[in-house]
């Protein structure tokens, strides 16, 4: 393993030493490239038996959502669980307090969402150090990241944190790269660019490509793309998640202060021991979360309103809906009666594929 980090720790220093300009775009290009093989090389080690997996870390997943708490130690992740989710978490005075994935469980709207008190990261967790690795793989599996920040230390540990998210594969408020990319087994490398591009040209991409071998592949660039995101698309095993940056102990600044922090995009100053702005973190994680409630209604009685089926954003069709209750529910699927934003009239009959909305009524028919 320790060659694999040498090998990083020289691409890594290289490319500190490098010019950034037109002539050694390339050379970047191949080291960023030689450094994602790298990486991916660290998170799922070639071959080899499957090693003994440390106890204490995965945790099973329960309820509709799941947020992982990151940051680094003591910076109050443990309150703030147990003053969100009533779970008693180890809390001291001293650094790494929690050393394995603690769970809690609150009810939001109707919604059952899973927190995860993570063990605190270091400087270097990506490369192994302070168990990071097992920290950040469990990070992976969460709907919603809370990263959790001291905000009398300064915001340089933002960076840092992120810098060991994204060498994990992980890419915070950020979309997936908007470039059509696929191989095929001859007719060489055919770049499209549907506009001009600042950074990316044939030789570059060639370069790249060649660092994967691949040497047939049609590759359109919608957008005007950089190299790490063309490496994160051959790559291919980048997730892309939501984040929450809580800005914690505000109640050891100034009102000024606060101002300031309020200004930083995709953030939520909070007092976790005071319970001071519980309400704006929730709301946002909401938004943040994308859930659609849906409500069922019986035949001939009312709506139940206290449990709704909670489904994700993208995956809101009655299709969905059925699976969420019971697999064998599309088969006998006959029609729908749907009161709500997403249809016109009230009630109104539909087919399996209509898309929901959040908190519309729904009764389906079955075939007899």
């Amino acid at each position: 393993m320790s060659t694999i980090l040498e090998k990083i720790a020289a691409i890594e220093s290289e490319m500190a030493r490098t010019q950034k300009n037109k002539a050694t775009s390339a050379h970047l290009g191949l080291l960023k490239a030689k450094l994602a093989k790298l990486r991916r090389e660290l998170i799922s080690p070639k071959g080899g038996g499957g090693g003994t997996g440390e106890a204490g870390f995965e945790v099973a997943k329960t309820g509709d959502a799941r947020v992982g708490f990151v940051g680094f130690p003591s910076v109050g992740k443990s309150t703030l669980l147990s003053n969100l989710a009533g779970v008693y978490s180890e809390v001291a005075a001293y650094e790494f307090t929690t050393l394995t994935t603690v769970p809690g469980c609150i009810k939001y709207k109707g919604a059952k969402i899973q927190l995860l008190d993570l063990p605190g990261i270091i400087e270097g967790a990506k490369d192994g150090k302070g168990r990071g690795r097992q920290v950040i793989a469990v990070a992976r599996t969460c709907n919603l990241i809370f990263m959790v920040l001291d905000c009398l230390k300064p915001l340089g540990h933002k960076k840092l944190l992120e810098h060991e998210l994204e060498g994990f594969g992980i890419r915070l408020n950020k979309k997936p790269p908007n470039i059509y990319y696929k191989r095929k087994d001859k007719g060489g490398i055919n770049l499209n660019c549907m506009v001009p591009q600042s950074e990316l040209d044939s030789d570059l991409v060639k370069t790249i490509l060649s660092e994967y071998k691949i040497h047939n592949a049609d590759i359109t660039l919608r957008y005007d793309a950089t190299s790490d995101d063309l490496i994160d698309v051959i790559e291919g095993n980048r997730i892309y998640i939501p984040c929450i940056y809580l800005l914690n102990k505000i109640d050891q600044i100034s009102i000024e202060e606060l101002d300031v922090i309020y200004k930083i995009p995709h953030c939520v100053p909070i007092s976790a021991h005071h319970h001071w702005n519980f309400d704006d973190l929730l709301e946002l994680m909401w938004e943040y979360l994308r859930l659609v409630r849906i409500y069922t209604k019986p035949k001939g009685q009312l709506p139940d309103y206290n449990s709704p089926v909670v489904l994700h954003n993208e995956r809101t069709s009655i299709e969905d809906f059925c699976n969420k209750l019971h697999r064998s529910i599309a088969k006998e699927f006959k029609y729908a009666l749907v009161w709500g934003s997403s249809v016109k009239h009230q009630p109104q009959k539909v087919g399996i594929e209509h898309v929901l909305n959040d908190e519309d009524v729904v009764q389906i028919v079955k075939k007899v």
